[in-house]
């Protein structure tokens, strides 16, 4: 088992079919236009080969007519006009990047017109409203997909094959944390995260969601019991929990130890410790960065920065690449659900102390 089999193709898309689909590109409907959706998402459709985006949708007329613009969108639409199906036969599928609570709504009305869905994540504010979401999906035909970016993302990809295939042996542990100060700056658009009716929780939700949804990634498992605790001592942050801390259980007695803030000093890692090596991601969560990984077996020790990828981009290549080829995602409604699933007992077992059994 060399480790030079897992780096020498460290950039493949081992998602991507020999040839490529016919039917491209996916035209998409952006919805809403927030900061990630301007800063991040509408940049990499820009850069990808298979999609292109052909309408915006937003609540102000000023910023869509701006970004269809910038983005050399054919159609702008306000809510409304979305909901009422205007535009239909310009797009294909929806990216829906508003704040969760509004997931639904849009993942359903695309659904009934029979639009593709890539929906961020946390994938909704409940449980309820994130099943209903996957039935309504299925029910009519269409693609769900949500964005965890980081699973198209060539590191970790890498790191879960080299898992998967024993070269750390058997998984025993895993650390990971991820945090920010989401209020140090003078951006209105955040103000949404410290809302629980909008957001569904805190710092877990927003941010703890990325090692939880990482780890089962590169463990190819679920966990099967949380226990978790929150703490919120600053008044900005009444309603949501301000830092977490959560443990997870894995099947075969693998463990998992987590922590998202959303008031400490900017910090991203992951690590994974087997019986007979490690791997540690540094910069695991964070955005536009080159991810430094470490790799252990026994006296082996290797450190790997791979040539940078922006995830975006790959995440919506897969996304298009899926529905052209009508293929199904890894990531689609039901693996979305699971996370929130494990989130919200993870606040159960917040107020009440005990684990809880998953199911």
């Amino acid at each position: 088992m060399k480790l030079e089999a897992y780096l020498d193709e460290f950039n493949a898309r081992d998602w991507e079919p020999d040839t490529e689909p016919e039917d491209g590109p996916l035209r998409m409907a952006v919805i809403g236009l927030g900061g990630f959706a301007l800063n991040r998402a509408l940049p990499a459709i820009k850069q990808t080969t298979q999609c292109e985006t052909t309408v915006v949708v937003s609540g102000s007329s000023e910023k869509t007519e701006m970004v269809a613009t910038q983005f050399e969108a054919d159609h702008t639409l306000d809510y409304e006009e979305f909901h009422a199906g205007k535009a239909t036969d310009a797009y294909d599928a929806v990216y829906i990047a508003t704040p969760p609570a509004f997931h639904l709504e849009y993942a359903k009305t695309a659904a009934e017109y029979g639009k593709h869905v890539l929906c961020e994540k946390p994938m909704e504010a409940t449980v309820e409203r994130a099943e209903r979401m996957v039935r309504v999906c299925e029910e009519a035909g269409v693609t769900l997909m949500i964005a965890y970016r980081l699973q198209t993302e060539p590191a970790v990809r890498r790191l879960r094959e080299l898992i998967q295939d024993g070269f750390i042996g058997e998984p025993v542990y895993l650390h990971g944390q991820f945090s920010s100060k989401i209020l140090d700056n003078d951006r209105t658009d955040d103000v949404w995260r410290v809302d629980p009716d909008v957001a569904g929780g805190g710092a877990l939700m927003d941010l703890g969601v990325y090692p939880l949804n990482t780890s089962r990634f590169l463990l190819g498992t679920d966990p099967v019991a949380v226990q978790a605790r929150t703490a919120t001592p600053h008044e900005e942050f009444n309603g949501v929990d301000e830092h977490v801390s959560f443990q997870l259980s894995f099947p075969d007695e693998v463990t998992g130890s987590f922590t998202a803030s959303f008031n400490a000093h900017r910090d991203s890692r992951l690590q994974v410790v087997g019986t007979e090596g490690r791997v540690l991601i540094e910069s695991a969560f964070g955005a536009m960065v080159n991810r430094d990984n470490v790799i252990e077996r026994g006296d082996m020790h290797t450190e790997f920065t791979g040539p940078y990828v922006n995830e975006v981009v790959e995440e919506f290549e897969y996304f298009a690449t899926k529905v052209l080829t009508e293929t199904s995602p890894e990531p689609d409604g039901s693996h979305g659900l699971t996370d929130l699933e494990v989130m919200t007992e993870a606040y159960e077992s917040a107020e009440t102390g005990s684990w809880v059994t998953l199911r």
